[in-house]
C-alpha cells in the first residue's frame, strides 16, 4: 500500500493539472501546508527516533557523545547535499522552477536531481511503516508534481519525455523504500542515513515556509495553512 500511495500522489498532481489550471495562490497554500506538515513530522518523529536509537546503542557500550555529534554532522551534510541538488533542480522541490533556455532542451539535470531527491524521501519508509510520515511524503509530492506538470505544459516539452520523467519521478520514492527494506547497508547505517534525510527535509520544509509569502508579508491564509499542517502532524 505504501507504494500505491506514493505513486498515486504524483498521478493525482498530473491529473489535477490536466483537468484544471490551478491558481498560484492555491499552490502556495498547499505548499505551506505540506511544508509545515513535513517539518513537524521531521522534528516530532524522525529526530526523536534517530536520537532514541542512540540511547539504545549507549546501553550496549557505544559512546553516546561521539554518536550524537556524528548524527549532527550528518544532518548538516544532508542540508549541504540538498543545496547542491537545488542548483540542478532549480528549486522544484519547494514549488518553483527557474529555467531560462531558449533552445527548449529537456532539463535532464533537473530530472536527475529530483529523482535522487524522491529516492531519498522513500528510504525512511523502508524501515519505518509510520503512516503519518508516509502522508507527509505524499502531501509534499502533490504540489511538487503540480508545479512540474504545469512547467512542462507551459514550455511545451516533448510529451514522451514528460511522460517518462513523471513516471520515473513517481517510482523513485517506492524504489527507495523497497531497497531500504531489502538491502542490509541501509539498515546497518540507518541512523546516519536518516540523519542525512532529516537535513534534506529540514532545508526543504523551511525554504517552503519562507518562500511561499510574497515580499515576506504576513498572510493569514498562509498562517492558517501552516497551523493546520503542524496541528495535523502533531495529532
Amino acid at each position: 500500500m505504501i507504494y500505491i500511495y506514493l505513486i498515486s500522489s504524483v498521478l493525482i498532481s498530473v491529473l489535477f493539472v490536466s483537468i484544471s489550471q490551478p491558481k498560484k495562490k492555491f499552490i502556495q497554500l498547499l505548499l505551506s501546508f505540506s511544508g509545515a506538515y513535513l517539518l513537524s513530522m521531521t522534528i516530532s518523529h524522525l529526530l526523536p527516533e534517530t536520537f532514541g536509537m542512540l540511547d539504545s546503542e549507549h546501553q550496549h557500550g557505544a559512546s553516546e557523545t561521539v554518536n550524537s555529534k556524528l548524527i549532527g554532522a550528518f544532518i548538516l551534510l544532508g542540508i549541504l547535499i540538498q543545496l547542491v541538488l537545488e542548483s540542478f533542480s532549480k528549486g522544484a522541490e519547494h514549488g518553483h522552477v527557474h529555467i531560462h533556455d531558449s533552445k527548449k532542451q529537456f532539463p535532464w539535470l533537473l530530472f536527475a536531481s529530483l529523482c535522487l531527491h524522491a529516492f531519498s524521501e522513500g528510504i525512511p519508509l523502508g524501515y519505518d511503516n509510520n503512516q503519518s510520515f508516509l502522508w507527509a511524503i505524499v502531501i509534499h509530492k502533490i504540489p511538487v508534481g503540480i508545479v512540474l506538470t504545469s512547467f512542462f505544459i507551459k514550455h511545451e516539452y516533448d510529451l514522451r519525455k514528460v511522460a517518462f520523467f513523471m513516471t520515473a519521478f513517481a517510482l523513485m520514492s517506492p524504489l527507495g523504500s523497497l531497497l531500504a527494506s531489502q538491502i542490509h547497508f541501509f539498515q546497518h547505517y540507518q541512523n546516519y542515513i536518516t540523519a542525512i534525510i532529516i537535513g534534506i527535509f529540514l532545508h526543504i520544509s523551511t525554504v517552503i515556509l519562507f518562500e511561499s509569502s510574497e515580499n515576506h508579508k504576513f498572510s493569514y491564509p498562509k498562517f492558517i495553512a501552516i497551523l493546520l499542517g503542524m496541528g495535523i502532524a502533531l495529532l
